[in-house]
């Protein structure tokens, strides 16, 4: 039997460079902080090695039993937003190391 991709990867294109995100984490309840998390997007170069964990803030909670959050919700323009910051933070897509964690605005700044 075949196996799906549960998180399949997307491309994106920033300031003329090849990317590719999935998503990390759904919006979700924390058992760390009793606390709502928001989003995770995983980013990598496509040339790279080295990805980045791009959180989101909670924002408003889902009701329950509401559907997943679906890749064609997420706006392309919102995650070119949170590549580009998370470069400005000092992520360097084609270093090697470890993933970094960056977190940013609703709004991906």
């Amino acid at each position: 039997m075949a196996r799906i991709n549960q998180n399949p990867e997307f491309d994106i294109e920033v300031d003329g460079d090849p990317y590719v995100w999935r998503i990390q984490r759904q919006p979700q309840w924390s058992s760390d902080s009793n606390a709502f998390q928001g989003k995770a997007l995983a980013v990598r170069h496509k040339e790279g090695q080295r990805e980045a964990v791009i959180e989101f803030p909670a924002g408003k909670q889902p009701k329950y039993g509401a559907p997943m959050l679906k890749p064609d919700q997420i706006a392309p323009e919102l995650v070119a937003t949170a590549i580009a910051s998370a470069i400005a933070a000092g992520w360097d897509p084609l270093s090697r190391g470890k993933t970094v964690a960056i977190v940013v605005d609703e709004d991906g700044g």
